[in-house]
């Protein structure tokens, strides 16, 4: 590896690590779940809500539900490529624009529940639409404004987002996607230090076209007296300021209405008071945002899992083939009877994490990662099977059933606007690996030396001696604790499904700490182990939402046994999803499947590929943007953490 490429290894680490939230000032549930302990007395918390906030949340949702019932057509806007001003004017008129700003600045300071049952609402009409209100809020201006923003910036700002101004944020640029290290945009201190002038370019900046307030994340000069790269800050930048630019539209297989683009910024003046709460912390600004901001993506996932589910419940009881309707087949009903239990998961992750965001006692970054990823993959992997079992029906376009008279349900349009969720807000592999980072953060602050190359000597026997005291009290006690009966009885016909949660728990904590002995430094390129571990991890988590809300819901309705018929279907499933993903971790071809694609890479199955028109024929040769340095192996651990923020 040369020196220009192991600097640059080291500066993306360094620049996500100074982006990390360091300190867990709060309890987690799933940090303590990987570490081999289950806090259930953290998931079971419901705060509770405020009646006359509740009863404004009521008449919100009844409105919003009537307005996207009778003007959104999201058929129409995938048509047509474009969201009318009518119905942004319409959400924001009712107070869609504002539904988590604060009373005080003209919003309606709704709850995390209530705002997601929003973006359900309206997402179940059009995935685009929805889209617009989560940028806007989740991780658009308001979000950042009111968690770090000034009481000036506020005060400007605030009242016009509740109105409408629409908002967007802007990370990712030509150069730098999973990378921040590599930002190239710039924001340099005039002379008389009055204003900032920001130069620069961002790519895929959802709402952007159409925003007229921006968060823009830019390089400002280094601090005086510190080494290193220049710090990234975060500006909020009007659109109509000159030389803020639209310089490209976007446009993509799904989301068809969705507003995106490539913006430009020549020698735009922001103001000096514009910077968000100080030079040097937009990473982690923009991570702490996305704490609760990615809260949203569930929500839309759980919409189409409940639509999905609708649409094959009333297809699999009318379609007859070989005299009986299609549900009665072994091969659908076990698809239908995955997606019941699934969308039981997925609607309980949505319901537990947006609690936790609400009661605001416990360190949900773990939570909210795990949620995006699962809810997004799994939300992907229903959809797909809904259009499996529509068979041609689901493959055709809605307005072509439409002509035709049959039933106009929009599986194909729910399939290609559903696959973004998988990359946007981070990507599944990004979200692994930052989970990874976070769920072995006690590790590492023990023996965190041993693994740094840069380390000393001194700091490695440090470290070495700090480990063996400390593991000889931690590796015992995940051995013991009792996780058999009667322990959780008060769940019932679910608690042997939480007995089991808690045994495994302790199984992946000495898991993990056996991958981190086996290979040492460099666990943190082997990520596919990682992934299995992450995965084990997130199975529990969504398990015990799932026990926990059933039990929560019978509580309220005993007479109502279904949601324990669910959670009982989900854990038995996940039980051997986990299983297979804890043999994966010591039998698997990762080794030998990684050098096949160190292989190809390499050009040599070239030949391979011979027989199509080539795409270099088609389209000459290839000239997509790289990365700027960088390992040429896979992104160290820590370098990919501050990448979850972007588009």
């Amino acid at each position: 590896m040369s020196e220009k490429t192991h600097a640059s290894e080291i500066e993306s680490r360094e620049v996500a690590e100074a982006a990390r939230e360091e300190d867990w000032n709060q309890r987690s549930f799933s940090k303590r779940l990987f570490n081999g302990g289950l806090a259930l007395d953290i998931l079971r918390h419901v705060p509770e809500p405020d009646p006359e906030q509740a009863a404004r949340g009521e008449a919100f949702l009844e409105r919003l539900r009537a307005f996207a019932r009778d003007h959104i057509d999201g058929d129409a806007i995938d048509r047509d490529g474009w969201v009318p001003d009518a119905v942004l004017e319409g959400l924001a008129e009712i107070g869609a624009f504002g539904m988590k700003i604060p009373i005080e600045y003209g919003g309606l300071e709704l709850s995390q529940r209530t705002y997601n049952r929003a973006l359900e609402i309206v997402a179940s009409r059009c995935g685009s639409t929805g889209a617009f209100l989560s940028a806007h809020q989740s991780i658009g201006v308001p979000g950042p404004l009111m968690m770090f923003g000034s009481d000036e910036q506020k005060r400007r700002y605030l009242p016009r987002l509740a109105t409408g101004a629409l908002s967007a944020f802007a990370l990712t640029e030509p150069n730098v996607g999973s990378d921040p290290a590599n930002m190239s945009t710039t924001a340099e201190l005039s002379e008389d230090g009055s204003h900032w002038i920001l130069n620069g370019e961002k790519l895929w900046c959802t709402n952007g076209p159409r925003a007229d307030i921006i968060m823009v994340m830019a390089r400002t000069p280094a601090r005086e007296g510190v080494r290193g790269s220049r710090p990234i800050s975060t500006f909020v930048v009007e659109t109509a300021w000159e030389g803020v630019e639209v310089r490209h539209t976007c446009s993509f297989m799904g989301l068809k209405g969705l507003s995106n683009g490539v913006l430009l910024f020549r020698d735009v003046k922001v103001p000096r008071e514009n910077l968000v709460w100080g030079e040097g912390k937009g990473l982690k600004l923009a991570l702490m945002t996305l704490n609760v901001g990615r809260l949203a993506l569930p929500a839309f996932c759980s919409a189409s899992a409940k639509l999905s589910m609708e649409m094959c419940r009333e297809w699999a009881n009318e379609r007859v083939q070989w005299g009986q309707p299609i549900g009665k087949h072994d091969a659908i009903a076990q698809k239908l009877g995955r997606m019941a239990a699934d969308t039981f998961a997925m609607d309980s992750v949505v319901e537990i994490t947006s609690n936790m965001a609400d009661g605001k006692k416990s360190d949900i970054r773990l939570e909210a990662a795990i949620a995006k990823m699962w809810n997004t993959e799994t939300a992907w992997t229903m959809c797909n099977d809904a259009l499996q079992i529509r068979g041609g029906r689901g493959y055709e376009t809605h307005d072509s059933l439409k002509a035709r008279g049959e039933d106009p349900w929009p599986i194909e349009r729910m399939v290609r606007d559903l696959r973004i969720n998988l990359i946007f807000e981070g990507s599944s592999e990004i979200m692994r690996l930052f989970i990874a980072r976070e769920a072995v953060d006690d590790h590492l602050k023990v023996a965190g030396p041993l693994a740094d190359p840069r380390a000393s000597t001194g700091a490695k026997v440090g470290a070495a001696l700090r480990a063996a005291v400390y593991y000889a009290g931690w590796y015992p006690s995940r051995w013991l604790g009792w996780g058999r009966w009667p322990r959780y009885a008060e769940f019932g016909p679910l608690a042997g499904h939480v007995r089991w949660i808690d045994r495994t728990s302790r199984k992946l904590a000495r898991n993990n700490f056996y991958q981190m002995v086996r290979f040492g430094p460099k666990l943190e390129k082997r990520q596919a182990i990682l992934g299995r571990i992450v995965d084990i991890g997130a199975e529990l988590f969504v398990m015990s939402c799932a026990c926990g809300n059933a039990d929560r819901m019978l509580g309220r309705d005993p007479s109502d046994r279904t949601p324990l018929e669910l959670a009982d279907a989900f854990c038995r499933q996940a039980k051997r999803r986990v299983d297979a993903s804890f043999r994966a971790l010591y039998r698997n071809d990762d080794v030998h499947t990684y050098d096949v694609a160190r292989r190809m890479l390499d050009g040599a199955f070239e030949w391979l590929e011979d027989g199509p028109v080539s795409l270099e024929e088609m389209y000459g040769p290839a000239t997509g943007v790289a990365q700027a340095g960088g390992d040429p192996d896979q992104p160290p651990l820590a370098s990919t953490l501050a990448s979850a923020a972007s588009n």
